[in-house]
């Protein structure tokens, strides 16, 4: 099988919010930006990677979800337990530095894990937890 990682999503409840967190803060381009105020499905990725993205989308509006279920996705989401995606950088310090310039949440400062891997962590506007990964 020849099978590639095309999109993936992220929920926000604050459409400009997660675009200024994505485009702005991250660098990553728009693609794709379709509907309006709270309803906005907005594609996002990185410019050296145009085959794969990640859907900023509203979480609660499929019509298959129970109101229990709206409830419980809204909640883990102030939490920041709902969505969460791993991202990756050769300079992690660098790039460290300028996300917290931004005045996002902070997670965890850059941090030699004990599998290995050296990473930080932040929340988006929306509680998504966004790791980011050194490349080594």
């Amino acid at each position: 099988m020849d099978i590639t990682i095309h999109t993936s999503f992220l929920p926000h409840v604050d459409p400009e919010a997660s675009l200024a967190f994505y485009r702005d803060v991250l660098g990553f381009e728009v693609r794709n930006d379709v509907g309006q105020g709270t309803m906005r499905w907005i594609t996002v990725g990185p410019a050296n990677q145009p085959d794969t993205s990640i859907l900023l989308a509203p979480p609660t509006v499929d019509p298959g979800i129970t109101e229990e279920e709206r409830r419980v996705i809204t909640e883990m989401m102030a939490k920041g337990t709902y969505g969460w995606i791993l991202l990756a950088t050769r300079d992690l310090d660098g790039t460290f530095e300028k996300v917290q310039a931004s005045d996002v949440e902070v997670v965890q400062e850059p941090t030699e894990q004990p599998y290995g891997m050296r990473d930080c962590a932040f929340r988006d506007p929306a509680g998504n937890l966004v790791r980011i990964q050194e490349l080594r």
